[in-house]
């Protein structure tokens, strides 16, 4: 090895102050950050490059998070009400479904008004609560309970235009008795009678239709002909009454006219209607029912 020659495993000084930007000699050799290199005559070692510093972190992930201590107690305490109200709540739905069954086998029904929808009067749900093969009979006499109602007011505007053109406040007056009596008496006298036996199949509710049906086509066919018993039978639209006021006012006697055709249509369905549940009322054998259970009640009664 020659003299001249540095030894590369010699230790240096390196002086932080000095230039590092100018020439050194050939073959000597530099040290920075522990490592050595060596530079070519000539040339001038690079600048060292100064790292960014590294942005904040969002946190300390040294710090500490507080956790309370009683979390689990809240926990059990909350999961022991959910529970207890779980229990009280399945024990209320037994005692409902209690008191229901109960309701049930009393024979009690709980019907809410649905009919009509905008402004419910009374429990109607024919297609979910009639048998499927009375159905078309249930519907036909609910038809003959909204005609009845159509006859009536249509005798009122009758009668109504009669009063103007000179016959009277007293034939008015028993128009509007008629319409107040005759609707709600139909509906609880025959329709319900008879929408419960179809539903519930009763013998006795056939029986109470039956009398009050045929009270209610005695009236459509009395109002049809209308005869001079009452008042000269102004105050219903039948024939009679139509033919003695055409002679005399033309538009009263048309309006008379049209009533009677109401009353004449009205008497035709309900004929209809109390034959087919007539039928069905023989051909189940509920005829032999009824008759069963009137004597029973009048035993019963007599005990």
């Amino acid at each position: 090895m020659s003299r001249y020659e540095s030894n590369p495993f010699e230790e240096e000084e390196v002086n932080p102050f000095a230039d590092h930007g100018g020439k050194k000699r050939s073959g000597q050799s530099n040290y920075s950050g522990g490592a050595f290199f060596t530079t070519n005559p000539g040339t001038v070692p690079p600048a060292t490059s100064r790292l960014s510093p590294l942005p904040p972190e969002p946190y300390d992930r040294g710090a500490t998070i507080d956790i309370p201590l009683d979390s689990g107690k809240d926990l059990k305490t909350k999961e022991k009400e959910l529970q207890a109200r779980e229990a009280e709540l399945k024990k209320r739905e037994q005692e409902l479904k209690r008191r229901e069954d109960a309701i049930s086998r009393a024979g009690v029904v709980i019907e809410e008004k649905n009919w009509p929808p905008f402004f419910p009067l009374i429990h109607h749900d024919i297609a979910n609560e009639i048998p499927i093969h009375l159905q078309r009979i249930q519907y036909i006499a609910f038809t003959t309970l909204l005609g009845l109602i159509v006859c009536l007011l249509w005798n009122i505007v009758a009668i109504t235009l009669a009063w103007i053109k000179g016959e009277g406040p007293t034939i008015w007056f028993l128009a509007i008795i008629y319409f107040i009596s005759g609707v709600p008496g139909a509906y609880v006298l025959w329709y319900r009678p008879l929408y419960r036996a179809m539903r519930t199949d009763s013998a006795l509710k056939f029986g109470w239709f039956f009398l009050f049906y045929l009270l209610h086509i005695g009236f459509c066919i009395f109002s049809a002909v209308a005869p001079p018993i009452i008042f000269k039978g102004k105050s219903l639209t039948g024939i009679l009454p139509a033919v003695d006021i055409l002679s005399g006012n033309a538009l009263v006697g048309i309006f008379y006219l049209i009533g009677f055709a109401f009353f004449c249509i009205e008497s035709m369905i309900s004929i209809w209607v109390i034959q087919q549940v007539y039928m069905y009322f023989r051909g189940s054998g509920k005829a032999a029912e009824m008759k069963r259970e009137a004597a029973t009640r009048t035993m019963m009664a007599a005990l």
